[in-house]
């Protein structure tokens, strides 16, 4: 989402001003280009050096250099986003204050373009009252704040005003800026992770699973602009993105339920989830003891919800599924596009090596109902999560 963007970062003195040569480093990474500017007492916690050499631009520093002028309202106009990081006690009364005595305040007071700030501070000076002032005015003016964290000070205290970690403020950035717009307005579904099927309190019937797949997808139909939800059974994936909206569940029913309470609201629905396809006929209220000999355990099926939805979705909603199949499985995956009346189905094999339950990667064939398929190579579950987008977007432009 932020290549080709162009960031302004301005770094404050504040011990936290390390963070800002690895903020640098993952701006650049992700294919931003990034102009820096510093305070002068932000010179003595970091090196210039190594800010222009991570962000292959000169670090700016002063208004003038000799013959050589800094223009202060042109890198105010030319960025998308000016992000302070960290920002001291010390510049957040001045922002406040509408002070201008250094080059950094210059740029903020005639930027058009957002301002979004991540404080660093100890914690007394972070509750100071003249600080939580400071910090409304700003956000008064239309300045957006990072919430800062709990965690050990420089002081040698445990407690808030820790600076946001350069992971989490790129994440902050990409949600709040720089998200697509192909499918604003959309509401998009999805299923992920196993089910767990309970054969006495402390057994089950499950899957391996990870939900990677599932939570890959939602980020990237996030990205597109979508309001996402995403109904999961037990996993420790998660989401990086606080808009996306997250239901946990256990069993097949649960997910079922939760699923079709959603349903209807739903634009896109994109089914996931490995489900178990049999539960215990019955569930034993106490452990099952061992003893000698077997034990014989009838099952039954569970809802089938992918086609319980095929059923019932109305010719505006798109359905897709995920066929992991171990055998004939191109013939498989085409019966399963049809008997569950989706619109499209994603096919992977257990037996290709970068993909199945658990791994970073996958391989997949993409299947519709008029016949095309799409074969892609191993990538990372992103990067198909992002190609799967991508086709459903095109589908959706079709049908118009």
């Amino acid at each position: 989402m932020i290549r080709g963007k162009k960031i302004l970062l301005g770094v404050t003195g504040s011990i936290a001003a390390y963070k800002a040569i690895l903020l640098v480093r993952l701006l650049v990474k992700a294919g931003a280009e990034v102009r820096v500017v510093i305070t002068p007492a932000a010179a003595d916690f970091v090196s210039v050096l190594t800010l222009s050499t991570l962000s292959k631009n000169k670090v700016l520093s002063v208004l003038a250099d000799g013959e050589t002028w800094a223009n202060h309202v042109m890198l105010g106009r030319w960025a998308d986003v000016m992000l302070i990081a960290p920002l001291s006690c010390n510049t957040l009364a001045k922002m406040a204050g509408g002070f201008c005595d250094n080059l950094l305040l210059a740029i903020y007071l005639s930027a058009t373009c957002p301002v979004v700030v991540a404080p660093a501070m100890d914690e007394d000076m972070w509750h100071h009252p003249s600080t939580r002032r400071n910090l409304a005015t700003i956000l008064d003016f239309g300045n957006a704040v990072i919430p800062v964290n709990n965690g050990e000070l420089a002081s040698g205290l445990y407690g808030e005003g820790r600076m946001s970690e350069p992971d989490d403020i790129l994440t902050y950035l990409e949600e709040t800026y720089f998200r697509e717009s192909q499918l604003a307005g959309k509401s998009v579904l999805i299923s992920a992770g196993p089910t767990y099927e309970a054969i006495d309190p402390v057994r089950f019937i499950g899957n391996h699973s990870s939900g990677k797949m599932g939570f890959a997808l939602a980020e990237q139909f996030f990205a597109a602009g979508a309001n996402v939800q995403v109904v999961c059974g037990p996993t420790s994936e998660h989401t990086k993105y606080r808009g996306i909206k997250v239901s946990n569940v256990v069993s097949a029913s649960e997910m079922f339920d939760s699923c079709l309470s959603i349903f209807s609201t739903s634009d896109i629905i994109v089914m996931a989830a490995a489900v178990a396809d049999y539960r215990p006929l019955n569930q034993e209220t106490q452990k099952i003891k061992k003893e000698s000999g077997t034990i014989s355990l009838e099952l039954t099926k569970t809802k089938d919800i992918l086609k319980h939805f095929g059923e019932i979705k109305n010719e505006n909603q798109f359905l897709a599924g995920f066929a992991l199949e171990t055998e004939n499985e191109r013939v498989h995956a085409i019966e399963k596009l049809k008997n569950k009346n989706a619109d499209l189905i994603v096919l992977n094999s257990l037996r290709d090596a970068d993909a199945g339950f658990g791994k970073d990667t996958n391989k997949v064939i993409i299947f519709d109902r008029q016949g095309n398929e799409w074969l892609f190579p191993s990538k990372s579950k992103s990067a198909v999560a992002k190609d799967i987008v991508d086709i459903i977007i095109q589908k959706l432009h079709d049908k118009k």
